[in-house]
């Protein structure tokens, strides 16, 4: 899994949104204690909706993006199966008998590994099969839904800091699926160090 800040808005624009309900504008910098009190303390949170986050994510399972898909107050732009299922296609030969002869290597980069053995092999098996009918000429629209959860994909995804708090409270929690708490810990990393005071409090609580 990667994940990478590509762009966030600056959070003067929330400081100014800040201003324009208070009637009161920051006169030195941005006002951290008054933006933390309005827009986390006191709940008006809509002055935070203002500043957004760009994020490209890559090799995150379809199970794990279905989970994110949930987050429905963000923007996804996902890679399309028709290209992963193209890099398969393309990929050494992996297509064997029984699940005991997978090939791990080339499943690794095609799937997110649970480290269970008997999921993983099958899931293994089960993209080999995928791959053989690819060379034989079926449908990629057809082959997709023989995929399994597990096959990765990658996106570009994009969030404001009010829907992120939100996100990150639910899914950096130990109840979290492991796969989805470590992608919130990882896009917690990639915020820009000036913003992490308005995430702080929910980290914390969740550790």
């Amino acid at each position: 899994m990667k994940v990478e800040l590509l762009h966030n808005t600056p959070l003067e624009i929330a400081d100014l949104a800040i201003s324009k309900c208070w009637d009161k504008k920051s006169t030195d910098g941005i006002n951290r204690e008054r933006m933390q009190r309005v827009g986390v303390k006191f709940k008006h949170a809509s002055t935070l909706e203002h500043v957004y986050y760009n994020f490209d994510i890559d090799g995150i399972s379809r199970a794990c993006l279905q989970e994110l898909a949930r987050h429905r107050m963000s923007s996804f732009s996902v890679k399309s199966s028709r290209y992963t299922l193209k890099e398969l296609k393309d990929a050494p030969c992996m297509w064997y008998d029984a699940p005991k002869d997978c090939d791990w290597e080339t499943g690794k980069r095609f799937l997110v590994m649970t480290g269970e053995n008997f999921i993983d092999s099958h899931n293994i098996f089960t993209l080999g099969s995928i791959q053989n009918r690819l060379l034989q000429g079926l449908s990629n629209d057809v082959v997709k839904y023989q995929l399994p959860e597990a096959y990765k994909t990658s996106l570009v995804w994009t969030i404001n800091i009010r829907s992120l708090r939100n996100f990150l409270a639910l899914r950096s929690s130990k109840s979290a699926l492991w796969e989805i708490r470590e992608l919130a810990q990882n896009i917690y990393n990639e915020l820009p160090v000036e913003h992490l005071f308005l995430f702080e409090d929910i980290m914390n609580e969740n550790e």
